[in-house]
């Protein structure tokens, strides 16, 4: 099992996909976080995640833990699997709990009350993930080191 994880090739797509999606996502963990990016910070998220969408204090704690901790395994390549296996949980929780009441299309245009976004977003990151799951981190990961 341990091999399954941390096995992957010497590949660019893993590599090109970790990073982009890390760098990504990452503005996003450090505004629930930290305040940062005018973020609300971590009391800010968590009055968000438990009062306007109704979440336990437990899975809210994690909802904000699996996307800063996996944007961080994301961009060092380290249990890379494991880190796309939570965030696209994670997107998919976002589509079922949150967006999929307005719909497919992001609000480009400004058209909807601010937070009122479709799920095109959330299902490229949702892609990206199934194939990090299949390749791994790929090239300058730490799994590349641990796992061969």
């Amino acid at each position: 099992m341990f091999q399954q994880v941390f096995s992957t090739d010497n590949n660019w797509p893993g590599l090109i996909l970790r990073l982009t999606l890390g760098l990504v996502i990452f503005p996003h963990a450090a505004q629930k976080l930290f305040g940062w990016f005018n973020g609300p910070g971590l009391s800010g998220e968590m009055h968000y995640l438990t009062q306007t969408t109704g979440l336990s204090t437990f899975t809210a704690v994690m909802v904000i833990l699996v996307e800063c901790g996996g944007t961080l395994l994301l961009l060092s390549g380290l249990a890379t699997r494991i880190a796309a296996v939570g965030i696209m949980g994670l997107f998919i929780g976002m589509i079922v709990v949150v967006h999929y009441k307005s719909g497919f299309f992001m609000n480009w245009f400004a058209q909807a009350p601010a937070g009122q976004e479709g799920f095109e977003y959330h299902l490229l990151v949702i892609g990206m993930c199934v194939v990090l799951i299949l390749t791994g981190g790929g090239r300058f990961s730490v799994d590349r080191l641990i796992g061969n």
